[in-house]
């Protein structure tokens, strides 16, 4: 701690779902590093991300504000500099902000309040991704998901995403090194921010092999025919090219086994962090979070980009002073946590609160009371028009201009499989639900608002790729004259000031 301020490292994961941390990890997952994370925690059982996409979920997460209010859409959105995250707000408070992974920033703007990156991301920072509503059921091969993730699901020793986390990991633990070493004399937040256990399903074979025995590689929802599915999952399954492969229960359980394998890898990856603060007596207030869920095959569906549980509902574990160890059932939201580390660190929330529509998780921690909806909303790949969704008490409620409305009761069906909208017992309920969604959103404004985003960028986009190209691409800077040792240092002085701890 600098000047009273808690020290924070946020640990952020790639669609993991929250339904296998029902309070903590699930008991057969084989994470003892996030176990014992959890047992020092508030564990908010009901985490809903804001956007079950990466990078409008992930803008959300840094804002505090849904998709609506920040444009960022879809994975090609442009986050606007101009938006206030919580790095902002801490960096401002006097902290030094520093990010090592992913966050899947798109536009010129690579940093967002943070004063040093550490890696490049794992997807590119352009427009090309962009989805178009003007050409609905459009597939666009290169850059869309499909269940060739599933089909390939195994054992390797090295992937594209393994190389990138091993990479993250790597320069998060050089960094909190540094930070006990005394380089920097303010308060810290570092934010490492892991790709796993995002498809594709490949894992190492030391955590592959963990799950040999596993008795939860088949989903507790079969695949339903095509025809069985709501409009959306309907979108879903094209849009992941459903038609092209042939998905059996070997596939199935293998891809489950890699997900599964690959929460293990981040376990330890995780571990490994936290050894380092310990070893190096630093403190901290620790966050772990995902951006969105995995349906994991559950009714066929695969990936995320659906409002049902496995795709929208994340873990949220806090280690903090002042917040009880224990676990919170009340709905909240991942845009909640831009208030809820500012609160932490002490800035006033005055100073915060007129840029975020989240609250603040420090009161639930205490053992205060949540009332309020939890809003989610979708308008990216899979979608024709935008979807929104409201979680409140044990409901579940979605609309779409193009698509029947759905009720749900998750205490007495968590599986989400009886549609409750078109029931006579609970025309009351929706109603009620149906116009708190009408006064937050107006649907044709907002479906307006993204077609012409998408527009715009589509033009754009095409523009930068005639002629010379420059990226933007964040490229990490080494700043290798001032690394190890060079003729403009004391050997002595350097050899002291960079041992940890120093006579001993």
């Amino acid at each position: 701690m600098s000047d009273g301020k808690p020290n924070i490292l946020i640990l952020m994961v790639d669609q993991l779902n929250g339904t296998l941390f029902p309070d903590g990890p699930a008991n057969w997952l084989h994470t003892p590093h996030l176990r014992a994370l959890a047992e020092r925690s508030t564990r908010f059982a009901n985490t809903y991300t804001a956007s079950p996409l990466c990078a409008p979920g992930r803008a959300a997460f840094m804002s505090g504000q849904l998709p609506s209010a920040t444009g960022v859409y879809d994975n090609a959105a442009e986050f606007p500099s101009s938006i206030p995250t919580y790095a902002h707000h801490l960096r401002r408070a006097g902290y030094y902000t520093c990010l090592s992974g992913k966050m899947h920033f798109v536009g010129p703007d690579q940093l967002h309040g943070f004063e040093e990156r550490l890696t490049t991301d794992i997807y590119p920072a352009d427009f090309g991704w962009t989805p178009d509503y003007r050409k609905p059921g459009q597939r666009i091969d290169w850059w869309y998901h499909n269940l060739g993730s599933v089909t390939g699901a195994g054992v390797a020793e090295i992937t594209n995403q393994m190389e990138y986390d091993d990479e993250v990991a790597f320069c998060a633990s050089q960094k909190l090194y540094d930070l006990a070493r005394g380089g920097e004399d303010r308060p810290w937040c570092l934010t490492v921010s892991f790709t796993h256990p995002h498809d594709p399903y490949v894992a190492r074979r030391r955590y592959w092999d963990l799950y040999e025995d596993c008795e939860f590689l088949q989903p507790e929802v079969a695949a339903l025919d095509y025809a069985a599915h709501d409009p959306h999952s309907q979108r879903i399954f094209d849009a992941n090219d459903w038609r092209s492969f042939d998905i059996g229960e070997e596939d199935i359980a293998r891809a489950r086994r890699a997900y599964f394998a690959n929460v293990s890898y981040l376990d330890d990856k995780i571990g490994a962090l936290l050894q380092v603060l310990e070893d190096t007596r630093q403190e901290a207030v620790v966050v772990f979070v995902s951006d969105h869920g995995d349906m994991l095959g559950e009714r066929g569906l695969w990936f995320k980009m659906s409002f049902f549980e496995g795709s929208s509902r994340v873990p949220l574990m806090i280690a903090a002073p002042g917040m009880e160890v224990g676990c919170v059932a009340a709905p909240v939201s991942t845009i909640d946590l831009c208030p809820t580390l500012c609160e932490l660190a002490g800035v006033s929330m005055d100073a915060v609160m007129p840029w975020t529509t989240g609250e603040s998780l420090v009161p639930l921690g205490r053992g205060g009371e949540r009332t309020a909806p939890v809003a989610m909303e979708y308008a990216a790949e899979a979608s024709e028009a935008p979807l929104v969704a409201l979680r409140y008490g044990k409901w579940k409620y979605t609309a779409c201009a193009l698509d029947p409305e759905q009720l749900f009761d998750l205490e007495a069906d968590p599986l989400e499989l009886r549609n409750l909208a078109g029931e006579a017992a609970h025309q009351g309920t929706l109603r009620s639900l149906r116009a708190k969604a009408e006064v937050r959103w107006d649907l044709a404004r907002f479906d307006a608002e993204v077609r012409q985003s998408q527009a715009r960028r589509w033009v754009v986009y095409e523009a930068l790729r005639q002629g010379g190209y420059y990226p933007w691409d964040y490229q990490p800077l080494q700043r290798a004259s001032e690394r190890y040792m060079r003729n403009h240092m004391d050997l002595n002085v350097l050899e002291e000031n960079q041992r940890f701890p120093r006579g001993e």
